[in-house]
């Protein structure tokens, strides 16, 4: 039986729930493995290239990556799939074909969980409105699913040429860009709010990505791709209001089952991958 080497690229990562969750799955797929987390600081390219030698050699199985090298690590791998290749961004490393591959998960994984949360009168696609706050690596993989489920996507950004540069790369006709600071009249016909910053990450708590004067229409549900702490201020700040809102813990769940399908071949539980999870210290993956 194969002995399964996973780990997790990121900075910082101290808290991480991803072993947990990966050591869960081996255990309830019958597997032998294990799950390292590898903190790697932003400016530190060789130890990058170091780490992706180890899953060239077989030494590594798969390694996630998460902020801040999502993209910054495209340069070490040899090919991507389509799904990484058009977000420009990548959260799953592995070796096939004597190739080193950058996947993206996140997508993937994002959908699969909006669509449990979502009701059914939310998704009209015909003229379901969505506004995507932030224009990072994991606002790439959301406006790619997003769009590609046939909603009418805006993005709201602080770097207007960063979001800019997100639109051309998703979307042929360019998307429609707005700052944050000017969502007022932008958001009576919304309804979905995705909120991809670190605004009300921990230890942040008590800040929310929205402006605080602004006032939201009764149908617009919120998406808030933060799960530490387990209720945002965002997403308590809308609950207080009586929309539908949830935080980023079933997407984390769904976009590490994708990846562990990668590396193993096996389909592990989501329920089992979750309950690992549910009463642990939160983090921030």
């Amino acid at each position: 039986m194969p002995i399964f080497h996973l780990g997790l690229i990121g900075y910082p990562l101290e808290h991480s729930l991803s072993p947990k969750i990966h050591t869960t799955a081996l255990s309830a797929c019958g597997l032998k493995g294990d799950y390292s987390l590898f903190s790697i600081h932003p400016d530190d390219k060789q130890g990058l290239k170091d780490l992706l030698t180890r899953v060239r050699s077989g030494d590594i199985t798969g390694l996630n990556v998460t902020i801040p090298h999502k993209q910054n690590v495209i340069p070490f791998v040899d090919d991507l799939t389509p799904t990484a290749k058009s977000i420009g961004a990548l959260n799953t490393i592995y070796f096939r074909h004597n190739k080193l591959i950058g996947d993206n998960t996140d997508a993937a994984g994002f959908l699969a969980d909006l669509k449990k949360f979502l009701t059914t009168e939310t998704r009209r696609h015909g003229d379901a409105h969505v506004l995507v706050l932030g224009a990072g690596g994991s606002a790439r993989a959301v406006v790619y699913a997003l769009f590609n489920d046939g909603w009418n996507v805006k993005i709201a950004a602080r770097k207007i040429e960063q979001a800019q540069q997100l639109a051309a790369s998703i979307a042929s006709d360019q998307l429609p860009i707005t700052k944050i600071e000017n969502l007022q009249s932008q958001v009576s016909n919304l309804h979905l709010i995705v909120n991809t910053t670190p605004l009300g990450m921990s230890p942040n708590v008590n800040q929310s990505p929205l402006p605080e004067n602004l006032s939201l229409p009764r149908h617009v549900s919120i998406y808030d791709l933060i799960y530490n702490p387990r209720e945002t201020k965002l997403v308590r700040d809308a609950r207080s209001l009586g929309l539908n809102a949830t935080t980023g813990l079933g997407m984390l769940i769904e976009q590490a089952a994708l990846s562990f399908e990668i590396w193993t071949g096996h389909r592990p539980s989501r329920e089992v991958m979750r309950a690992s999870v549910e009463q642990s210290p939160v983090s921030n993956h």
